[in-house]
């Protein structure tokens, strides 16, 4: 593969590609003889009727098409989870976890690595998400992994990881994230420990919001997403295949690599995109927006304005509203929201929520600023401020999550979250 990723931009656009010039067919996606000897493949990522605005698929050219493969045997990866079905019994709190230390011992690549933390919906209904955590210390090597239940979004939060994809490589840090489309075949290589939260959709595809009385400009600009240019490993050997299928794993061995496209055109492909480009909205009056304005992808459901899943951030930003509470307000919402924190320190709770951590607010479960932001915000002079070297983010679902055995019984669980409002006394004045 290439050593330096180059990247095209844009999210949705149409590219094209080729690793090596003369690869790509002009004018049709199949001619009878493909040139350089190489295989057309066609990858779907949408139904064949899909409107053609929302129908995605590419073409690739590659040395030889996946059928080449052996068959599937069962693999055993006890931590991870797939649906409502995974999740277990939990009461209606807030939850919340601190950082799950990166093992130092046990070698784990990125599928070893995957922890699911909550999980809501069906895989095969094509409806909900899990949020997992990954802990990885070991590249992968001659293993390639493909997730066919979803696409998976990929927040790095520790260390950076290289995205080697069937349509070229992806390089993320902390402030950058990877969208791997559903199907497609990849491989994580690391330098040393890393930690990244990972959202895996089940749903429709993500894609941006729309914008609506925010205009043409705004939010995550398509440009700034970027999709890898084509490259393939020249050396052979056999690969191990780990799917991802029907909420279970199997793997198999095939001659040669999956790694192999030396050209490809289309709209479905791998994407990274660096936060730092995201344009922020907010007040310049009064009163505290709604957390959708941060909304960088969306995974519509059947029901219009409610989302399979959101993926929103909170980046560095300026506050300049007058008289307003200025952190997020308390509140319960229809919208069930798991969250995390990359780097820096969370406004709305700086006494214990820390990076590589997490929350869960489930559908109607009240929650907020904690005692101390709360007093810190209530008396601190409305001069416009910024709030700098942070980024926090929220998965969010219309479908309630379930918690996996894993979150409530070996991660590293806050059992005094709920302390955290304890000094929010009664300071009503009767007249």
């Amino acid at each position: 593969m290439t050593a330096v990723p180059t990247y095209q931009g844009g999210f949705g656009n149409q590219f094209s590609t080729e690793a090596v010039p003369g690869a790509l067919p002009q004018g049709r996606n199949s001619p009878q003889q493909v040139a350089l000897g190489l295989y057309a493949e066609l990858v779907s990522g949408s139904a064949f009727t899909a409107p053609r605005a929302e129908n995605r698929r590419s073409w690739l050219y590659r040395r030889q098409p996946s059928v080449v493969t052996g068959p599937y045997q069962p693999y055993e990866q006890p931590y991870l989870k797939t649906g409502v079905k995974d999740g277990v019994a939990a009461p209606p709190d807030p939850l919340r976890w601190h950082p799950t230390p990166i093992p130092q011992g046990d070698a784990l690549d990125f599928v070893d690595g995957l922890r699911t933390v909550v999980v809501n919906g069906d895989a095969d209904a094509q409806t909900g998400m899990a949020a997992h955590l990954v802990l990885v210390n070991r590249s992968m090597q001659r293993r390639a992994f493909v997730n066919a239940d979803g696409e998976m979004l990929v927040v790095p939060q520790e260390g950076a990881l290289r995205f080697v994809t069937e349509m070229g490589v992806l390089d993320a840090k902390p402030g950058e994230v990877v969208l791997l489309p559903r199907g497609v075949a990849f491989k994580v290589e690391v330098q040393g420990a890393a930690r990244a939260y990972v959202c895996e959709n089940y749903g429709a595809p993500f894609r941006l919001p729309e914008l609506g009385p925010i205009g043409s400009n705004g939010l995550a600009n398509p440009r700034d997403f970027l999709a890898p240019v084509a490259a393939f490993e020249e050396t052979g050997g056999a690969y191990e295949i780990v799917k991802k299928y029907g909420g279970a794993l199997w793997r198999n061995h095939q001659a040669g690599t999956p790694f192999n496209v030396v050209a490809w055109h289309g709209n479905l492909a791998p994407l990274k995109y660096d936060t730092a480009n995201f344009m922020t909205i907010g007040s310049i009056s009064f009163d505290h927006p709604d957390p959708s304005i941060f909304t960088v992808l969306t995974s519509p459901s059947d029901t219009p304005g409610t989302a399979n899943c959101d993926f929103v951030i909170f980046p560095p930003r300026w506050l300049v509203a007058e008289d307003t509470f200025r952190p997020p307000w308390y509140h319960r919402n229809l919208m069930s929201e798991f969250m995390g924190l990359v780097y820096g320190q969370y406004d709305a709770k700086p006494e214990g929520f820390r990076p590589g951590g997490m929350s869960l607010h489930n559908s109607m479960v009240p929650h907020g600023p904690d005692a101390e932001a709360f007093e810190k915000a209530s008396s601190a002079p409305l001069a416009p401020h910024k709030l700098d070297h942070t980024l926090a983010f929220m998965f969010e679902s219309r479908w309630r999550f379930h918690p996996t055995a894993f979150a409530l019984q070996e991660a590293e669980v806050d059992r005094a979250y709920a302390d955290c409002w304890a000094g929010l006394s009664d300071r009503f004045n009767q007249p």
